[in-house]
C-alpha cells in the first residue's frame, strides 16, 4: 500500500472504509478466480470446460503423433495435436479482456467513492 492509499483510507470514515476494502486491487489469481462468479461466471465455466477439453484431446493426439510410423498418420495427429492446442490457449486467453474490465470497474469505484467524499 503506497502513501496516497493511507492518506485516502484514514480520511475515510468507517462505512466508507468498508467499500474502501471492498474495491481494492487484486492479484492476477484472484482476479482470474474472480470470473467464476457473477452474472458471467457461467459462460467462464463453460470455456474452461471447453479448453481443458480441447488440451486433454490435444495431447491425446500428441501421443498418436509420436506414435505414428507412417508420414500421413503422422500429418493427421500432429496437425489435430497443434491446432487444438491453439484453440485451448485462445480460449483461455479470450478472459483477459474480462479481467481488464474488472481491474477498470473497480478503479472506477474506487475514484467514484472519492468523490462522493470530496463533495460530502
Amino acid at each position: 500500500m503506497n502513501k496516497l492509499d493511507r492518506l485516502i483510507e484514514e480520511a475515510l470514515q468507517e462505512q466508507d472504509r468498508d467499500i474502501l476494502h471492498q474495491t481494492e486491487e487484486l492479484g492476477y489469481f484472484a482476479l482470474g478466480l474472480k470470473q467464476f462468479s457473477g452474472k458471467l461466471g457461467w459462460v467462464t465455466w463453460v470455456l474452461m470446460i471447453v479448453q481443458t477439453a480441447m488440451f486433454v484431446a490435444a495431447v491425446w493426439c500428441g501421443f498418436q503423433f509420436f506414435g505414428a510410423a507412417e508420414t500421413l498418420p503422422a500429418l493427421k495427429w500432429g496437425l489435430s495435436a497443434a491446432t487444438l492446442a491453439l484453440m485451448a490457449i485462445q480460449l483461455k486467453l479470450s478472459l483477459m479482456p474480462q479481467m481488464q474490465a474488472d481491474r477498470i470497474i473497480r478503479e472506477l469505484k474506487r475514484i467514484e467513492l472519492m468523490v462522493v467524499r470530496q463533495k460530502s
